[in-house]
């Protein structure tokens, strides 16, 4: 699949801080990519670069087979969606999709602005409801405005900048499979920022991890999370339990009061509690040094087993095992 957008050794220095340095990624036409790291990361300022409201300090900036780096904002065929949507309060769904349209057609071109705006409307699901002012919608509501207000404009990509940090946990869950099926339906490019790693891994066909303004890796969500390639990686990308050289999510990582018969990959430990969270039983053990040796506080790991299984209590002594077709090792 060809690259639509492409940075190309991109370093951004603010002052004495050196927000991207030497960034390089390309954005496969009609993907759902994923910019995900801490705050501070680079993330954004990534995003600002493409958008144009920065300036990078080297580097390029590809759209489309075009250099657009030194091109002002307006000339980029790019629509950003803010975190906090910049919906305009006084005008209504329509007058707010219609709103950057009006600005870019002839005045004769009133009924093309009509049946674009329907169109979008039909998208994002939200037809019927162009009369209704900002304050009368819900919060996903209000998100799939500015989604509409972005994408009538046809953009070859959509810039998100954390659409859905303002939402509340049910909401963004059903916003956010909203919006990974809007994406597949109209086919444009979306370039998401987030520091959300379950966000990034439900909706992304491919992610970029990225730590101290320095891609860490690309792949596939199955990719960075089963195979990453750097201990951040691994550690940002949900939890690890870490085992001499060799890392281990806590889905993989087994526990029993028996050890088990083939004695490989097993350590002793010591519950430290167990929670009930519905789905899974999350267990927090203390690991022994070795079999029978005093358990080492310091050293930590973490299981999820299904809450109908076997049931466990803080105090008792267990056995932590794993395949080693689960391990993650990186190179010393």
């Amino acid at each position: 699949m060809s690259a639509i957008l492409e940075l190309r050794g991109v370093s951004k220095q603010f002052a004495k801080h050196r927000a991207l340095n030497d960034v390089s990624l390309a954005v496969p036409r009609g993907a759902f990519f994923s910019l995900l790291g801490p705050s501070g990361c680079g993330k954004t300022t990534a995003l600002r670069l493409i958008a144009g409201f920065e300036t990078p300090t080297s580097g390029e900036v590809w759209l489309n087979g075009t250099r657009i780096d030194h091109l002002p904002p307006y000339r980029r065929n790019v629509n950003t969606v803010f975190q906090s949507y910049a919906l305009f309060p006084h005008l209504d769904v329509r007058g707010n999709i219609e709103f950057g349209l009006r600005r870019g057609l002839p005045k004769n071109g009133a009924r093309d602005v009509a049946g674009l705006v329907r169109r979008v409307l039909e998208q994002v699901r939200l037809a019927g409801k162009e009369s209704r002012m900002p304050s009368e919608l819900s919060g996903g509501e209000r998100q799939r405005v500015a989604l509409a207000r972005a994408l009538v404009l046809a953009p070859d990509v959509l810039l998100l900048d954390e659409p859905l940090s303002a939402l509340d946990p049910l909401l963004r869950k059903q916003v956010r499979a909203e919006l990974k099926d809007l994406q597949r339906r109209v086919g444009v490019t979306f370039l998401f920022v987030t520091h959300d790693q379950e966000e990034a891994l439900s909706l992304s066909d491919s992610i970029a991890v990225i730590n101290r303004g320095t891609v860490e890796q690309v792949g596939t969500p199955q990719e960075v999370y089963c195979r990453p390639r750097s201990r951040f990686v691994a550690d940002f990308l949900g939890a690890m339990n870490w085992f001499d050289q060799a890392g281990v999510r806590p889905e993989a990582t087994h526990i029993s009061r028996q050890r088990p018969e083939n004695g490989a990959c097993v350590r002793s430990a010591v519950v430290s509690r167990a929670i009930f969270l519905g789905s899974v039983m999350h267990i927090e053990v203390a690991l022994g040094v070795a079999d029978g040796a005093q358990e080492d506080e310091s050293h930590t790991a973490i299981v999820q087993v299904a809450p109908n299984g076997e049931c466990f209590q803080a105090g008792d002594q267990v056995h932590l095992w794993w395949n080693s077709s689960d391990e993650v090792r990186f190179p010393q």
